[in-house]
């Protein structure tokens, strides 16, 4: 089944200062930008990219999982969270080290169903959970450009977040 709604993680950090991540939704193949959401990292010293997406995947799935429960509760529909609305795919910015520690706080969560692939830019290669080798998508695949440009997408907000704050400070 084609996925509608897909996110994507990127972390940024300036030498392992000011570090923050990215999360971009795109819904049938568009960006979704009032869904983007922004995050300081709270947890990590230095430039910890595994911990940090960690961090951030699990403060995303933990606040979408009390949104539920609360709106659930109020007996709303779950658009009406800002967290609640689970994607049917997941791109996070990275190879295997970073997938793993986005699916080791998905787990924790009892959220480790959904699709999760870790796309890292050198190779443009694709790493599903659990396969030891990467899928390798042809280069002229529509497919690959969609992942790409979400993950582009990730890394610009993210990017342009972490400048924000620079410039702040």
């Amino acid at each position: 089944v084609p996925p509608v709604r897909m996110e994507a993680y990127d972390i940024s950090n300036t030498q392992g200062t000011q570090s923050v991540a990215s999360m971009v939704v795109f819904e049938n193949g568009k960006p979704a930008r009032k869904e983007y959401r922004r995050f300081k990292i709270r947890t990590v010293e230095g430039p910890n990219d595994f911990a940090s997406m960690a961090e951030v995947v699990e403060r995303r799935f933990r606040r979408g999982l009390e949104e539920r429960a609360q709106l659930e509760e109020e007996g709303k529909d779950l658009s009406a969270g800002k967290f609640s609305r689970f994607p049917d795919l997941i791109i996070i910015d990275g190879g295997k080290g970073q997938l793993g520690a986005a699916l080791e706080s998905m787990g924790k969560l009892g959220v480790d169903s959904i699709p999760t692939f870790g796309l890292a830019k050198e190779f443009e290669e694709l790493y599903p959970r659990g396969e030891k080798d990467p899928i390798i998508l042809p280069k002229n695949s529509n497919a690959l450009h969609l992942l790409q440009r979400i993950r582009d997408e990730a890394h610009r907000f993210a990017l342009g977040y972490q400048k924000k704050l620079r410039l702040r400070k």
